[in-house]
């Protein structure tokens, strides 16, 4: 069993209402603002009203990855402090919600403070994972005439995030989802693994792409925005760029088309 699954058997009883605080990530704000104004989209379709903290900042995942756990510890504090009260923690990144959930109250275990890391933790869901195991929604409206080729990332694995992705797509009309070869492999990126070793990084996001390409999907499609950028930012230096949309789009894009 996998350390992203212990976190999740023994949070059995997350909050599952229609009140909910979003997380919208580093990379929605930097480079993805298109995913956090889709998650809105869409979790207001499903009834949902969405509250923004106004002072978050970064899940500590990191400084958490490159082994400075107290920077880390300062950082996650101040995400327990932002996302205060008992709302569901909504976020559209499978790798800082395994963060919160997981990889935060790992490094606050022999913490004081460790029972409110951990509060925190049993309240945050991924975003399909959220939408299909939290609010029940296993069917999606609407259209979507592509095919695409679907890339679950490694810090997603062990938790209920892929399933839950494919589960949505796979309802979505006019939608195919094709398997393309080794699919459980690391896109490279890692978080500080692709700066501390690009040269493997990039090699292993090459492979990534060769196999992907082989299928010649329409669109790869990724609940991790840091996997989209590692591989679209390789494909476009290669010359051969490939579009790129989060899970997330997807969905807003089809209720375009209900």
């Amino acid at each position: 069993m996998s350390h992203a699954e212990s976190a999740l058997i023994t949070s059995p009883n997350r909050p599952t209402g229609k009140r909910v605080q979003l997380m919208a990530t580093c990379l929605c704000d930097a480079f993805y603002d298109d995913v956090a104004k889709a998650t809105v989209e869409v979790l207001e379709h499903l009834g949902c009203t969405v509250e923004f903290p106004e002072g978050q900042t970064c899940c500590g995942q990191p400084a958490f990855n490159g082994g400075d756990w107290a920077s880390s510890r300062r950082v996650v504090r101040h995400t327990v402090k932002v996302f205060s009260g008992d709302l569901p923690v909504i976020v559209p990144s499978g790798s800082c919600a395994a963060m919160i959930f997981h990889g935060a109250p790992l490094e606050f275990e022999k913490e004081p403070d460790a029972a409110e890391v951990t509060a925190l933790g049993n309240r945050t869901w991924e975003l399909a994972d959220f939408i299909v195991n939290g609010l029940g929604v296993k069917k999606w409206p609407g259209r979507y005439a592509a095919k695409i080729a679907f890339h679950r990332s490694c810090h997603s694995r062990g938790t209920c995030s892929g399933p839950a992705s494919l589960t949505l797509l796979s309802s979505i009309a006019g939608l195919e989802v094709v398997p393309f070869g080794e699919g459980e492999q690391c896109c490279g990126f890692g978080g500080t693994f692709s700066v501390s070793f690009p040269n493997v990084s990039s090699g292993m996001g090459h492979l990534k792409l060769d196999h992907i390409r082989a299928i010649q999907p329409d669109v790869l499609v990724s609940g991790d925005m840091s996997c989209m950028m590692h591989l679209g930012g390789l494909a476009e230096k290669e010359g051969k760029p490939i579009k790129t949309q989060h899970v997330v789009q997807i969905l807003r894009d089809a209720l375009k088309n209900a």
